[in-house]
């Protein structure tokens, strides 16, 4: 079977490789993230229920979430120097199909084009495993933690998307960022390179993903990673939402303050891969789903602004961003070297998935039973309750070193 992710044979190259994937996974996480900024705007415009602004924001997440799958089998095969550059051109007709709808006032061809606009959001299942070819295993935590705060081009989006739309207007913002993606692109096909001791899997795609899923390892990371990681994306899509909803603040102030919980997860991600090549993932996997627990309902008792609500937030973000650099770092060690693209895939999907539901859920439970998002925030609190009794007793113990 061919070793895909063998240990590097130099160093050279590393830094600037994962720094051009990392640039490339935030700009490509900005464009998925397009829509959400915009919600209070698309709810204002089309006279949006609570229930269809929810599935507004949430279709992007679908696809790229589902998306990851056969994308890290493919990166597995072909290797992220190619599928980088791929998926960020293919992302780019939808960021303009997006302004188009938006145009029309067209909420169908907004789900339409929003569903396709999450390609953008498969390159988290390239990055991961082509970063994890470069780094010797000592490192693959540290790694995949930079790597992953990629995931601060939903900071940017939610800070910069109202603010352009404002200074340059709405189908201009979306042409820069079309431009933008595709200049990574180009950038990332002339001077990003695979690793040396990579190679390509020859094995058929299907059997492979076939073969990931009969892990243990791949459902247990994928359960765990569904919670962080989706925990953060329901935020990060729903927060502007949930601000106008319950603090009244209008797009911009509520685009700013989503960006500052986004920043707050993405500054903790590298800290969780860090600190998991140092006392195991399973330890900062454990801490970090007892803070969400604790978190959420705090939040849900809907602490007065703006020290108290705001610190609760950010302090909820650094927890759930310290899960997701916890988890990979789990994978990077415990899966098989010639499955981590598939698995990566597999378990990037559910945590896309993780953050397709809640938003739905928070617009349907919308004062239903507790004030406010209370119904949505207690459930969150269970789950994560859940996943740490998983996170504890459940997951297999497996031999590499810190995976324990």
């Amino acid at each position: 079977m061919t070793e895909t992710t063998a240990a590097p044979t130099t160093t050279t190259g590393q830094m600037k490789n994962l720094l051009l994937a990392t640039g490339a996974f935030a700009i490509s996480f900005w464009a998925w993230n397009m829509i959400a900024p915009l919600g209070v705007r698309y709810t204002e415009q089309l006279g949006l229920s609570s229930n269809q602004k929810s599935l507004l924001v949430a279709i992007p997440v679908l696809v790229g979430s589902l998306g990851r799958v056969p994308a890290g089998a493919l990166t597995d095969r072909f290797g992220g120097r190619l599928m980088f550059p791929v998926l960020m051109l293919v992302s780019v007709p939808f960021v303009l199909l997006v302004a188009f709808a938006g145009n029309q006032d067209s909420y169908g061809l907004l789900l339409l084009f929003g569903f396709f606009l999450g390609i953008a959001g498969t390159t988290f299942a390239v990055g991961i495993p082509f970063v994890n070819a470069w780094f010797e295993p000592a490192r693959r935590g540290f790694a995949t933690g930079l790597f992953g705060a990629g995931m601060g081009g939903t900071a940017l989006s939610a800070f910069f998307t109202p603010r352009f739309v404002e200074w340059f207007g709405y189908t201009q913002t979306h042409a820069i960022i079309a431009v933008a993606l595709a200049a990574v692109a180009v950038l990332c096909w002339f001077t990003m390179r695979d690793a040396p001791a990579w190679s390509p899997s020859t094995d058929p795609v299907v059997p492979k993903l076939a073969a990931a899923m009969r892990l243990p390892v791949t459902w247990q990371m994928a359960f765990l990673y569904a919670v962080v990681f989706g925990g953060f994306v329901a935020f990060s899509t729903y927060l502007p939402t949930y601000l106008k909803d319950i603090y009244d603040f209008d797009l911009t102030a509520a685009g700013t303050r989503t960006a500052g919980f986004a920043i707050a997860a993405v500054v903790a991600r590298p800290i969780g891969g860090v600190l998991s090549d140092r006392v195991g993932p399973r330890t900062v996997v454990a801490t970090s789903l007892t803070g969400t627990a604790v978190l959420a309902v705090v939040v849900a008792l809907q602490p007065p602004l703006e020290l108290p609500a705001g610190l609760s937030f950010v302090t909820l973000a650094f927890f759930l961003g310290l899960g997701t650099g916890g988890v990979f770092a789990w994978v990077a060690q415990a899966a098989p070297a010639a499955r981590v693209g598939s698995v990566t895939g597999i378990v990037g999907a559910a945590g896309g998935l993780g953050g397709f539901f809640p938003p739905l859920v928070m617009g349907a439970t919308y004062t239903l039973v507790f004030p406010g998002y209370g119904l949505g925030l207690a459930l969150l609190a269970l789950v994560a309750s859940g996943a740490l009794a998983s996170t504890l007793l459940g997951v297999q113990r497996h031999t590499p070193q810190h995976a324990r």
